[in-house]
């Protein structure tokens, strides 16, 4: 099925217009494209000859912990190009696709009730052998085998052989082929004691008896086929949650240190964000509500994170999401999760980050942007911890933290009225305002000078500082885009730079060139607002750049400017510059 790059003995568990999810058993962990991947599909629809040719990314890839235990592979693949109109071929099939229930040894009695009762709400397929069953199967498309018949020994055998082979597909019973084999059903007038024992330990997903009532019949298939694709959607939502969160974690330690200067020297030398990390580390261990206010690009979604760090939810999910990216339908749809058949395109149930951040904690950026009816559902879950599905009557109680972030002031925003005031209140109880960059320029050169060490580390260069032209320039730059426009900032200086080179006002976009200017424009003609002011900051500057010459030495740096180096050192004190004594 995968042709680029090859993965052999793949089948799909569950097929949208967006995406397939596939099981396979590749010979070793390296075979097959992996996650990031772009990859070349072709597959068949079920019960057509149609044939699909589509372009893809591999969204996540689940690899058995110990492949020499046995296992499968699971992948996620999304779709974003078709070859000619093999799109609108897998839309048309999909609208026509129903759910496939194979039924395994039924006599010509039982064909008549089975048929009236199912045709027309699921597709069956009729297999007389195990053989016949091993192909049904083959198929990936068949959610649940309803056994038949009077002949015990034959079920017995059909249920322990399907059993085995679920054991050896997956020792441990935890795994993605625990979840997603077909639910298996068994109708006949007597169960035997083995198929009993086998039912007790799950084997079995429902045992009927006959005759059995039409009604019956179809609500226990269906039941069992959704529940299968309730079961593969929650094991997608979870693998991806899982690669997300293991991926944050990776990258966390440099992006919370590098982003916000919590974890390592020198830190923060901003009163401001002094007392933002203070109110972080008092809210964290306690399970109150947290708003986050500030612009575009001050780290609320890093700080977001180190407030799940520091708590005692660490261990369990942190769920983002941006509420400013979806419709509301759609957002609704994602927050609380939907019903299968509860608006087009829900072909499965969806449980929801609500449900996916259980005991942990969730995140929702950008909050203004919630419509007033959805707040209302917001304001639901704060207070009671109900949840309720889009399109569902089943209420679940969830235990999670919420961690909110606006762009804007709310505060304002509900004397406009276009934030409701209850939700505000509720989530008011502990405010921290980010401060934007450009009022806290003290943390600007420590802030570059760690992005430049993280940036040689994961870019594999040498960047060794920052030049005085580049310090200036970098000080005196406005930053509308805050703490994530220094960064990307950084991160193009350092690839610009060569090796063991340090980073010159020539690395830095050209924008920047306006902020270096003005630095020289104000140390020449007067930022300052008196003459002694402006003598002040001149004499500072000559001391800077002499110290940066001279590698920081003060009795270098006096030689040069033929001055008393104790009398120097003073004014390097006064200055607040940094200095290395000899």
């Amino acid at each position: 099925m995968v042709t680029q790059p090859a993965l052999q003995g793949c089948w799909a568990v569950n097929l949208s217009e967006t995406g397939i999810g596939l099981i396979a058993t590749p010979s070793g962990p390296e075979e097959g494209p992996r996650e990031g991947e772009d990859v070349e599909m072709t597959f068949t629809l079920p019960d057509s000859r149609a044939r699909v040719q589509v372009r893809g990314v591999v969204r996540w890839r689940h690899d058995p912990v110990e492949r020499d235990e046995g296992g499968v592979t699971a992948l996620g693949v999304s779709f974003h190009a078709f070859e000619g109109a093999d799109g609108v071929k897998l839309k048309r099939y999909l609208l026509d696709h129903q759910l496939y229930v194979a039924v395994v040894y039924a006599e010509e009695a039982e064909l008549r009730g089975l048929r009236a009762a199912l045709e027309g709400h699921v597709r069956l397929r009729f297999a007389y052998s195990a053989e016949h069953v091993d192909t049904l199967l083959g198929r990936g498309d068949i959610s649940a085998l309803l056994i038949c018949g009077r002949d015990e020994a034959r079920a017995v055998a059909l249920v322990e052989r399907l059993a085995m082979r679920r054991a050896e597909a997956d020792p441990t019973g935890a795994g993605p082929a625990s979840d997603l084999s077909p639910r298996i059903l068994y109708c006949a007038p007597a169960m035997p004691t083995r198929l009993v024992e086998l039912f007790n330990q799950g084997k079995i997903f429902r045992a009927l008896t006959p005759p059995c009532e039409p009604v019956a019949l179809r609500q226990a298939v269906l039941q069992a086929s959704r529940e299968l694709g309730l079961r593969t959607e929650q094991r997608r939502a979870a693998l991806e949650l899982e690669r997300n969160l293991l991926r944050e974690r990776a990258r966390e330690a440099p992006r919370l240190a590098a982003d916000l200067g919590v974890a390592n020297e020198p830190g923060f030398r901003s009163p401001a964000m002094r007392q933002v990390l203070e109110l972080v580390r008092v809210a964290a261990p306690h399970r109150v509500a947290v708003l986050l206010q500030g612009e575009t690009g001050t780290g609320k979604e890093v700080l977001a994170r180190v407030i799940h760090r520091l708590s005692d939810r660490s261990g369990q999910p942190l769920v983002v999401q941006d509420c400013g990216t979806l419709t509301e339908t759609l957002l609704e749809s994602e927050l609380f999760g939907h019903v299968k058949g509860a608006f087009t395109g829900a072909v499965a149930d969806h449980p929801g980050l609500f449900v996916l951040a259980d005991g942990g904690t969730i995140f929702l950026d950008e909050i203004e942007n919630t419509t007033p009816t959805l707040q209302s559902k917001l304001l639901r879950v704060l207070e009671s911890g109900d949840v309720r599905p889009v399109g569902g009557t089943q209420v679940r109680r969830v235990d999670v933290r919420l961690i909110a972030a606006s762009n804007r002031d709310l505060a304002e925003e509900v004397r406009a009225k276009r934030f409701r005031s209850d939700l505000f209140y509720r989530l008011n109880s502990f405010i921290v305002d980010l401060p934007p960059l450009r009022e806290r320029p003290e943390d600007v050169l420590d802030l570059a000078h760690y992005f430049i060490a993280h940036f040689n580390r994961t870019l594999r260069r040498s960047a060794t500082g920052l030049s005085e032209d580049a310090q200036q320039a970098l000080r005196f730059a406005p930053w509308p885009g805050n703490v994530r426009e220094l960064r990307n900032c950084i991160e193009r200086a350092v690839l610009l730079c060569n090796d063991d080179e340090p980073v010159c006002a020539r690395h830095l976009p050209p924008s920047l060139s306006t902020g270096l200017a003005g630095a020289r424009r104000q140390v020449r003609t007067g930022g300052a607002r008196s003459l002694r002011e402006r003598l002040e900051q001149l004499e500072k500057e000559i001391i800077r750049e002499a110290l940066e010459n001279h590698g920081g030495v003060v009795r270098r740096a006096a030689a040069a400017l033929e001055m008393d180096p104790v009398t120097l050192g003073r004014r390097v004190r006064r200055h607040g510059l940094l200095a290395k004594e000899p």
